[in-house]
């Protein structure tokens, strides 16, 4: 079903049957050193010319575009340009196709300058709360899949795990594999609708290939869809086969792909971005990945189901949390300081101040993990059995979520725009 939806995203007209696109000119995305004097498309069949069928915007909003004009055949539409200056610009389009439903899109191009992506086009709505609710739910998807596995394979490595909480261990990972993938389907349509500014039926029969190609979220969204198919095929073939190298193939895919989020996100695209900030952002994730999805894995599946192993499985997660509590602070730190220029941004920024509510809620989680770590392990290296530490755990992994919340609303906010030193002073001319 999955596999089905990304084909019917990535050709929707050409699988209904609908008008396609087949050709631009400007092309999709470049860079024209010379002013274009018009925009072209060209369909796979005859097309009928509605309200706002070809528009050209600059990013201020002002249309540079004229009357659009039919071609001898109807299968191409022209509209000639004017007042053109180096920058970028938006080409929206509607037609009416044979069928009679109506097919829409838009591209970018660029005049003397590189051309803005897609989802920053002219009208684009930029994130919503609903982007910021997607996007927790994958991180949910990504801790509970990292988590498990964590879980089965280095917690518990070496151990007789009982049946049933090893099944629940992998219908725990399987989960989140098949969910990240339908996450990651309604977040691409959703960030698809933000910059097409299209009602819902409209949308799906929209040209979405811009996104899909030549954006880095649209190249992550599909190898990460795919890879997720690959560790939910490895996943069910273990449990079904009992075959634990598989899970570790599995674990190593998946880490592998959730780099997709670092390699699309802030620590990609910003100005200062580089491999080091790329790497710090993966690293951060990752950590808190695990450590989120371990303490769901243990209070969940290991708790009840596999009493015997609850003192080896928390104290060996305790050491383990440990060293992913210092990469997630040590990365975050320095992705705090590459983000923000100054030090009043942490409030007088929605970016800054929604650092600081993380913050706030990862100290209460240090705190608790402390708590545990330094009251409850002695305890339990003891031979002692606490009361009531399910239930802390439970607790303790609400916060973890909370903080994959947080997360996600700053993966959508753009932090504060670094100064931009001013042009030097030109030299006085030679006589």
């Amino acid at each position: 079903m999955a596999a089905v939806a990304l084909v019917a995203l990535a050709v929707p007209t050409a699988a209904l049957a609908h008008a396609t696109l087949v050709k631009t000119s400007p092309s999709v995305q470049s860079r024209q050193n010379v002013a274009p004097r018009a925009v072209v498309l060209r369909f796979d069949q005859s097309v009928g010319i509605i309200p706002h069928t070809l528009e050209v915007f600059a990013a201020d909003g002002r249309k540079v575009s004229g009357a659009p004009t039919f071609g001898s055949d109807h299968r191409t539409v022209r509209v000639s340009l004017s007042g053109l200056v180096r920058a970028g610009y938006t080409v929206r389009w509607r037609v009416l196709s044979s069928d009679g439903h109506v097919a829409s899109g838009l591209y970018t191009f660029g005049y003397g300058v590189a051309a803005p992506p897609p989802t920053s086009a002219y009208g684009a709505s930029g994130p919503t709360w609903s982007d910021d609710v997607v996007r927790w739910a994958y991180f949910v998807c990504l801790a509970l899949v990292l988590g498990s596995l964590a879980m089965r394979l280095v917690i518990l490595r070496g151990r007789d795990v009982p049946e049933r909480a090893s099944h629940w261990l992998h219908a725990l990972a399987g989960f989140g594999a098949l969910a990240a993938i339908d996450v990651g389907i309604v977040a691409f349509i959703l960030r698809a609708e933000d910059a097409l500014q299209l009602p819902f039926v409209d949308l799906m029969y929209g040209d979405l290939s811009p996104f899909a190609n030549k954006t880095r979220f649209g190249v992550a969204f599909v190898a990460m869809t795919l890879g997720f198919a690959v560790v939910a095929a490895l996943v069910f073939l273990s449990w079904a086969f009992d075959r634990l190298p598989l899970l570790c193939v599995a674990f190593a895919v998946a880490l592998g792909f959730t780099s997709g989020l670092s390699l699309s996100g802030h620590s990609a695209v910003e100005p200062n971005a580089s491999w080091l900030s790329q790497l710090a952002d993966f690293a951060h994730l990752s950590a808190a990945s695990l450590w989120a999805g371990g303490l769901v894995s243990l209070a969940l599946v290991v708790w009840p189901l596999a009493p015997d192993l609850r003192r080896t499985a928390f104290l060996n997660f305790s050491r383990l949390a440990t060293v992913l509590v210092a990469v997630l602070v040590l990365a975050g730190t320095y992705l705090s300081i590459l983000r923000l220029p100054t030090v009043s941004d942490l409030w007088t920024t929605n970016y800054g101040r929604t650092l600081l509510v993380k913050i706030g809620i990862v100290c209460v989680a240090l705190g608790w993990g402390a708590l545990h770590h330094f009251v409850v392990r002695p305890r339990l290296e003891r031979g002692d059995m606490p009361g009531g530490l399910r239930r802390s755990l439970v607790g303790e992994s609400t916060i973890a979520l909370a903080v994959l919340l947080v997360a996600a609303v700053l993966v959508n906010s753009a932090p504060p725009p670094r100064a931009v030193a001013g042009p030097t002073q030109a030299a006085p001319a030679s006589k």
